[in-house]
């Protein structure tokens, strides 16, 4: 009963109230009436259809109220349960009193969450279910103290599994408060990967090796500037960002700058500006091509202008270098032959077109190759750098060229000739009568020159260096030191070695050469084995010796040939004889040049099968004056392999004794020049001893050549010579006037020396 007063007592449907009791009142007056009951009986009745009549009502308006508040909390529901988040609500008591199911199945509490149960309680269940990384009553302490201050506790939870929950807990007036919890992994996985993204491009643009730098369009304020910028400025880039162009660059290229920067703004478009000079505050000047590009914003307007900057400085100074060096001597920094010809041919064109004349002089250093060998070659290059600088001092207005080791070739000035060539030639050659002064090493050098003149003496560039060679040759070969004018006798002489240099090439193709053999012997006169030597019978000019076409050969570039035709051929017939005597082939300075001689050496002994012990190879000194490493290199490859090498005219140069300190030769024969000399020059004895004693504290042993009588013969023995070599032992001949002694007829006593006396 006190219920329902209450529930009166809160009612506000009075219409429907008063409906009712006016209702019941009718009813019950309508029965009364049709029961004629008495007025007190009526009038009880009629308050009982009051009654009633109110009682419907109220129960009416109860039930619509229950339907009504039913069908709110089913809306409720449905937008708790249809939000993406996770929602609870706790009251003032700390007790749950609202979750949906996104809570309840983020931290799949399934029946272990209910009504009412506190927060402690809660925790703890998600805390056993592994959902909650925190201390439960360490988080409950610090939620509550935020809360109670009026503030909102928020939180972003890794999981276990991998998820990341934000949870906002925001207080009420009730003194309760509602939490909501959001799966956020997906925007934090997308956080991190926008991160990453945005520190990668930053990598990529921080070490870009080209400067990049982003302005602000409207007032062209730096905004950005990478490491390759700082380095291209020369300035640290706090120096440089906020800050605009006239603040960083000289005046004179702001315009230029700031003139390109709004072209590209005013077009749109990417803008390109061409090599140009920018000094920068740090860095000089450096040769620059730019590109812009302008970053416009949503609605078109350029909201920023980008420059990428290509520092081709670096790149200018090696082209400039290259250019310099494709034309100049890498020692002496004089022009070089490519330049020389350049330059040749250029003078010809304007002497034809003026009508001039002018002089070629090429230049040979006297003296060159003993200074070289003497003193070694760091002394050699130091002294063709002072040659250089002396020749470029005598030679104002004309051109000068370093063309070969010590070979200069000089173009005068277009004007009278002979007499301006010949005045040159007499100031160059005047210009080397003093000493040279080169690390306190006191040498004179001088020159050999040998001119011709355009256009009696060539019309074109090619005569031209020809005829001037051939003057210089002449020179050289008649007194160092001297100058020779090009004569038309001179043009014969070379004609005539042209043709022979072809009849070489044809003799070589057509192994229309011999070898003849020179037997090597003891002291005792017995035969040790055999040097092998080229000839060529010419058929119109006869036996040709070989210090004539030996250079030819070398001259031409058919030394290849021709020394692997005398290698094979030697070592073929040495495998052929029954006496396993040794055969001796020299080789030339320019086999060393170029190709693999030690793979071709090895490669003919396979192929004739003669025994690597039995080949011995002599060399000169101008094997190792040229590059002396890759010759030493290649000799020990020779000697690896077995092979015995020999020095060959030893004592004639100057650098022999440092050569035998360098490789371990097998053998060093005296020229033969100091044992024809024996007679009549005490000088040639004394160097005999010398290099006799030399090798014998070297254990190396001793051939001397040229022996033609027995007094050579017994000097030798005396001095403790090895062996011998040179008529008294045998002339160079075909190989079958030695048959007897290589085994192919019965065999003879052996020849003594010894008895001939």
């Amino acid at each position: 009963m006190l219920k329902t007063l209450g529930y009166l007592a809160k009612f506000r449907d009075w219409r429907r109230l008063g409906l009712g009791v006016v209702s019941g009142i009718a009813l019950t007056s309508a029965i009364a009436a049709w029961a004629s009951l008495s007025v007190l009986l009526f009038i009880l009745a009629i308050g009982a259809g009051a009654a009633f009549g109110a009682l419907i009502a109220f129960s009416y308006s109860v039930l619509h109220a229950a339907r009504k508040g039913h069908e709110q909390n089913i809306r409720r529901d449905l937008a708790l349960n249809n939000m993406i988040q996770g929602l609870c609500m706790f009251d003032g008591r700390n007790r749950l009193v609202v979750w949906n199911k996104q809570y309840e199945d983020m931290y799949a509490l399934g029946p272990h969450i209910r009504r009412n149960m506190s927060i402690a309680e809660l925790l703890a269940a998600r805390h056993a279910a592994g959902m909650l990384p925190y201390d439960p009553v360490q988080y409950e302490t610090n939620m509550n103290a935020a809360l109670r201050r009026g503030h909102v506790f928020t939180t972003e939870t890794e999981m276990a599994d991998g998820r990341t929950i934000s949870v906002v807990n925001q207080p009420t007036k009730e003194g309760g408060w509602v939490a909501t919890h959001e799966d956020i992994t997906v925007r934090k996985r997308s956080d991190r990967e926008l991160d990453n993204t945005r520190a990668f491009l930053d990598m990529i643009v921080e070490n870009v090796p080209s400067p990049i730098i982003v302005k602000d369009a409207e007032d062209l304020r730096y905004l950005l500037v990478n490491r390759a910028t700082e380095t291209y400025f020369g300035v640290d880039r706090t120096n440089i960002i906020g800050k605009k162009t006239i603040d960083i660059l000289p005046k004179g290229i702001v315009t230029t700058i700031l003139s390109e920067d709004r072209k590209a703004i005013d077009t749109g478009e990417v803008g390109y500006q061409g090599e140009h000079g920018v000094v920068t505050p740090g860095n000089g000047t450096r040769i620059v091509t730019a590109t812009r590009l302008p970053v416009k914003q949503s609605d078109g307007k350029p909201q920023y202008l980008i420059t990428v900057i290509h520092d081709i400085t670096e790149r200018k100074r090696s082209e400039q270098k290259i250019a310099h060096l494709a034309h100049h001597d890498a020692l002496t920094d004089l022009p070089n032959r490519t330049a020389f010809n350049e330059c040749i041919d250029a003078t010809i064109v304007l002497a034809a077109q003026e009508n001039e004349s002018f002089g070629v002089l090429c230049l040979d250093l006297d003296r060159f190759k003993a200074v070289n060998d003497v003193f070694g070659h760091p002394i050699g290059d130091a002294l063709l750098r002072e040659v250089a600088s002396r020749l470029e001092q005598v030679c104002q207005g004309a051109f000068v060229a370093r063309v070969g080791g010590d070979e200069f070739t000089i173009i005068t000035p277009t004007g009278q000739q002979p007499e301006a060539a010949e005045a040159l030639a007499r100031r160059l050659s005047a210009a080397f009568e003093s000493d040279i002064n080169i690390d306190s090493h006191q040498m004179r050098v001088g020159i050999t020159v040998g001119v011709a003149l355009y256009p009696q003496d060539g019309a074109d560039a090619e005569t031209l260096i020809a005829n001037a060679d051939a003057a210089l040759s002449r020179a050289k070969s008649e007194a160092r030191g001297s100058i020779r004018f090009f004569e038309v006798a001179m043009d014969k002489q070379l004609r005539e070695k042209h043709v022979l240099q072809q009849d070489l090439r044809k003799a070589v193709e057509q192994n229309e050469l011999a070898l003849h053999y020179m037997p090597q012997a003891n002291m005792d006169g017995k035969i040790t084995g055999f040097e092998a030597l080229a000839r060529w019978h010419h058929p119109r000019h006869g036996l040709v010796p070989p210090d004539v076409f030996i250079p030819l050969a070398e001259e031409s570039g058919m030394i290849g040939a021709l020394g692997e035709w005398v290698l094979r051929t030697a070592c073929r017939e040495a495998a052929s004889w029954p006496e396993k005597l040794h055969v001796a082939v020299n080789l030339s300075p320019v086999q060393f040049q170029h190709g693999d001689l030690p793979s071709l050496v090895h490669q003919v002994l396979l192929d004739t099968g003669l025994s690597p012990a039995r080949l011995e190879l002599e060399i000169t000194e101008g094997v190792l004056i040229g590059d002396f490493t890759r010759a030493v290199a290649m000799l020990r490859r020779l000697k690896n392999m077995g092979v015995r090498v020999a020095m060959d005219d030893f004592g004639t140069g100057y650098s022999s004794l440092s050569y035998l300190q360098s490789f371990p030769f097998d053998k060093i024969k005296i020229d033969r020049a100091f044992v024809c000399n024996l007679a009549h020059s005490q000088q040639s004895a004394t160097i005999i001893r010398a290099v006799i004693a030399l090798s014998r504290g070297l254990g190396v042993p001793v051939v001397a050549e040229g022996v033609e009588t027995e007094a050579q013969r017994q000097f030798l023995a005396e001095e403790g010579c090895d062996a011998i070599q040179g008529y008294l032992v045998g002339r160079p001949m075909p190989i079958e006037g030695y048959a007897e002694l290589v085994g192919r007829v019965p065999s003879r006593p052996a020849i003594s020396l010894t008895a001939r006396a």
